[in-house]
């Protein structure tokens, strides 16, 4: 991997169900989910005979875009052998995603031409573009993929990376961290909690340092690739 990590915004996202569970749902998006969790449950592998329910499955609406959105966004930028963090997180969507989109932006500006996250191409790059659409934002030139040739999208993704073109299964960041010696970021929460912290204790810190770790992860992972040693919690800072 030669491209330069100065050159690169690191980043994750964290997503919840759009309510707190099914029945708040307005009868109209009930009336969709129900038609997405019959797909849900067709291809559900581990499901019992029975077709798991829709308010069962609403738990895992905080996945797709169109039913869920983002809490927290974080970001790291790795300069002079020091990992600057900043996350946006909040109940507003809109503002979190503005927030995003103005740092986006002026990183460009300071010759940062890469995104990176782990599975990015397949859950946060995609998400963050449909929620900022969702929302009436514009989509930052960065994100935006339309009228782009493959060679000219700038967004990289450690699970990809790691794969060497074996698309046969899917490496998660926390076993990745675990077999190139870097600490763990599930040490609180995993993915599979964060609705539950959010809508029933609220507990957005959380949530944040959660994701914060992530990006931290994800980043060492980087920096593992390219041979070179991992980031020490003295060489991490606030943005």
């Amino acid at each position: 991997m030669k491209i330069n990590i100065e050159n690169i915004l690191f980043l994750d996202i964290e997503t919840v169900p759009q309510q707190t569970d099914y029945e708040h749902l307005t009868e109209r998006l009930k009336k969709l989910w129900r038609k997405k969790a019959e797909q849900l449950s067709r291809y559900d592998k581990f499901a019992a005979e029975e077709p798991l329910k829709p308010e069962v499955l609403y738990e895992r609406a905080g996945i797709y875009a169109e039913f869920g959105k983002i809490v927290c966004i974080s970001t790291g930028v790795y300069r002079n052998q020091t990992l600057w963090i900043k996350s946006f997180s909040g109940d507003d969507e809109t503002m979190l995603l503005t927030g995003f989109s103005e740092l986006v932006n002026k990183a460009q500006e300071k010759r940062i031409n890469y995104l990176c996250a782990h599975n990015g191409k397949e859950f946060d790059y995609p998400y963050i573009i449909r929620r900022l659409l969702i929302n009436g934002l514009p989509v930052p030139p960065i994100l935006d993929l339309s009228g782009k040739k493959p060679w000219e999208i700038n967004h990289l993704d450690t699970l990809e990376l790691w794969k060497f073109g074996d698309f046969k299964n899917y490496t998660s960041l926390e076993l990745l961290a675990t077999v190139f010696g870097i600490p763990t970021p599930k040490d609180d929460i995993d993915g599979s909690d964060v609705a539950q912290v959010y809508w029933e204790e609220h507990d957005l810190k959380r949530i944040t340092t959660y994701c914060q770790k992530d990006v931290i992860t994800i980043v060492n992972l980087f920096l593992r690739f390219q041979g070179k040693s991992i980031i020490t919690d003295d060489k991490i800072q606030a943005m």
